[in-house]
């Protein structure tokens, strides 16, 4: 997903900095001049829902120190933070989930604060800050989940500190030196081991179990419910893909809870997933149907999803990492629909692969396996996505098959694989 936003970006042409002339140094006591600090901003905040926690996500222009803490009467998480620019940040912003508002401070001393008032008792799971990386800004995540009065009550205040301020471009550049003069009798120092390369980050998989909650969806042969049989194999396939030591998963839901379709979509954007599977089981009328299939976006529901995305409202979150926002209309349209196209066919292939791996474990159904549809969680235009209909609740056999373990486990096994194949090609694509 990162590299089709990267790709993109390249249309909008990067500013070009004068370079300011090199200024020669008349007098060798003269120290080098202290580099200018430039003050950090908020590009960009927003909300994810998650089953068991609130995201609130700040996009910085430069990484920041910070400082957390949760207090009661009202309820609420305060993260202290050094002097930042936050246009259009002193007003008080609707909150969701265990969010109930959110508003920013100016401080005396150069300081600024972030205020998040909450429903009610809450407490900090995570608070972190991700480095610049893959073309994406510096961003600060905040974690929040509810709890009870009383552990409230018993619960210290948290305060969390984290470090380093990343360097602008101007406070990264060495200041010019001459090389010490080393007296002949002086032993050298031990040369300095180079410094190992970064390992690169396992790719993200988002595995989302259709329905849940309120939402049974399709009801089987002998009462069995899709929400179960999906979560199930959800959790059995994130088992064997962290096992395999190769990719980073999240489930949009690990419990039995109603998650709305669009929320599901935006979990695995907050992620900046690689991959978005989606696993459901299917039902007719007819006993005899059964059999896995695999769906990926139609052009036509495509075309919907980008005249929707390119309107004004939705630009500012249309593609990962990109604000289209001050974008004309022709630019916006044509970006949003080249990394539609691109993802598009990405998911297609992923698809085919899954076809073929899959189809030496399990059954695929006689008649065009691989379908295209306008399925609501297919629709990010940056994020490859399918939805596996992994059998039909309405055959006896396909409901044993699914209920027990060990056919979940040949199942996994196979998108495993898939996956496996599909990074693979996705790594020599990029390479070439």
């Amino acid at each position: 997903m990162l590299a089709i936003v990267a790709a993109l970006g390249a249309l909008l042409g990067a500013a070009v900095l004068p370079c300011a002339p090199a200024q020669a140094q008349t007098t060798a006591a003269l120290p080098f001049p202290p580099p200018v600090q430039e003050r950090a901003s908020v590009l960009n905040a927003r909300l994810g829902l998650h089953p068991d926690k609130t995201r609130l996500v700040l996009e910085l222009t430069d990484s920041v120190s910070f400082t957390v803490s949760v207090h009661g009467s009202p309820y609420r998480v305060v993260v202290d933070l050094p002097d930042v620019s936050w246009p259009g940040g002193n007003t008080v912003m609707a909150g969701k989930g265990v969010v109930a508002r959110y508003r920013f401070e100016g401080r005396d001393g150069g300081a600024s604060r972030l205020v998040v008032e909450t429903d009610g008792p809450a407490r900090v799971v995570e608070s972190y800050l991700i480095p610049p990386r893959d073309g994406f800004k510096p961003r600060f995540v905040l974690d929040i989940a509810r709890t009870t009065p009383a552990q409230f009550a018993a619960s210290p205040p948290v305060a969390v500190t984290t470090g380093t301020a990343s360097v602008s471009r101007e406070a990264a550049r060495p200041p010019a030196r001459k090389d010490p003069i080393v007296p002949v009798a002086a032993a050298l120092p031990p040369p300095v081991p180079p410094r190992a390369a970064p390992v690169p980050e396992k790719p993200m998989i988002l595995v989302d179990p259709g329905h849940g909650g309120v939402d049974p969806g399709a009801v089987g042969v002998g009462g069995v419910y899709e929400k179960d049989i999906t979560l199930a194999m959800a959790r059995e396939l994130k088992r064997q893909l962290e096992g395999s030591g190769r990719y980073r998963v999240r489930l949009t839901r690990d419990k039995d809870v109603f998650i709305r379709l669009r929320d599901r979509v935006a979990i695995a954007r907050e992620v900046n997933a690689d991959l978005f599977l989606s696993l459901h089981a299917d039902s007719i009328g007819s006993a005899n149907m059964r059999g896995l299939s695999i769906y990926t976006l139609s052009d036509r529901a495509s075309d919907r999803e980008a005249e929707m995305l390119a309107a004004k409202e939705n630009r500012a979150d249309a593609l990962a990492g990109m604000d289209l926002s001050s974008e004309n209309d022709l630019v916006a349209s044509i970006l949003i629909d080249l990394a539609q196209r691109d993802t598009m066919n990405h998911s297609k292939r992923f698809a085919n692969m899954a076809l073929e791996h899959l189809g030496r474990e399990v059954k695929l159904i006689p008649n065009k396996p691989h379908r295209q549809a306008g399925f609501a969680v297919l629709t990010a235009p940056d994020m490859p996505s399918a939805l596996v209909e992994m059998g039909y609740l309405s055959s006896p056999q396909d409901v044993s098959l699914l209920s027990k373990s060990a056919h979940r486990e040949k199942l996994g096994r196979g998108m495993v694989r898939t996956i496996d194949a599909y990074f693979k090609w996705l790594t020599g694509a990029q390479k070439s």
